[in-house]
């Protein structure tokens, strides 16, 4: 069983072309596409996706996803704001020869109700309706502060709406900034069947602190462990945050994404898994 590597390429530079480069230096043949010489992959012009298409045929790197920031906006907004972004992003994601598009769940007005969380479910179903139309994969990212942050709201988001176009993004530090512990332990079993990629980066209960894979509270070695028991062959993309973990993006540099590469790397190796 092989699982290829990932990264967010904009958590190495603002300029495309340095992104690759890092990448192939690291061996890594993926990136997440989340931004590209400062602008946002929600904001992309035709000559932005000419250039990009023609410096990923140079490096040879393909894009695995797209770190879109669909979702991360109020849930008393207009709907048809994001289903609008949406459509946009599709074509995007398309155009660089991926399916994947990252998302989210909303920011609630005021604690998570029973009310909220249909709410919630009730916009992530209409954009799920649109990617099945589109023949897209949404990947719903748990994140701290949004409805779908705690395990227990992923699953029930999950559950309810329990569609192919619509999998799981595990992301191990979201989880322990949240409060969450041994997230693996407690929440493999219910989880693990909507999940359709990985994000790795690792955190410290004590302090939300972010750390290398393996160096935190979030369980890295066992969730690998789980994944390579259960025959997952999906990609294990880095968005380490290593340097900096802002509200729309993170930024760790050539260096730290480096050290987030061979910690991830050393964790594999552990476990088993080869990398693809």
């Amino acid at each position: 069983m092989t699982m290829p590597i990932s990264a967010f390429g904009d958590e190495i530079a603002d300029d495309f072309e340095e992104q690759l480069k890092k990448l192939k230096d690291l061996n890594i043949n993926k990136i997440d596409v989340r931004g590209a010489w400062g602008v946002n992959c929600s904001k992309f012009t035709d000559e932005h996706i000419d250039k990009i298409n023609a410096l990923l045929n140079q490096y040879e790197i393909e894009v695995a996803c797209m770190g879109s920031p669909i979702g991360k906006s109020p849930i008393q907004e207009d709907i048809s704001m994001e289903s609008d972004q949406l459509r946009f992003i599709a074509n995007v994601a398309k155009k660089l020869g991926t399916k994947n598009i990252r998302m989210f769940s909303f920011y609630p007005e005021a604690d998570v109700n029973p009310d909220v969380m249909q709410d919630a479910i009730q916009r992530l179903q209409t954009l799920t309706d649109i990617a099945e139309e589109l023949d897209v994969q949404l990947l719903l990212e748990n994140e701290k502060e949004l409805v779908g942050d705690l395990p227990k709201r992923c699953l029930e988001i999950l559950k309810t709406i329990d569609s192919p176009a619509m999998r799981f993004i595990w992301d191990p530090a979201n989880f322990v900034q949240c409060g969450a512990e041994q997230q693996v332990d407690k929440w493999w079993d219910e989880l693990s069947p909507y999940i359709g990629y990985i994000h790795v980066k690792d955190a410290l209960l004590a302090d939300g602190s972010v750390k290398p894979a393996g160096e935190g509270d979030g369980q890295l070695k066992e969730l690998l462990e789980k994944l390579h028991e259960t025959g997952y062959d999906g990609v294990l993309s880095l968005e380490p945050h290593l340097a900096i973990a802002g509200h729309s993006s993170g930024y760790s540099g050539p260096e730290g994404m480096e050290v987030a590469v061979t910690a991830l790397r050393k964790l594999m190796n552990e476990v088993g898994i080869k990398e693809g």
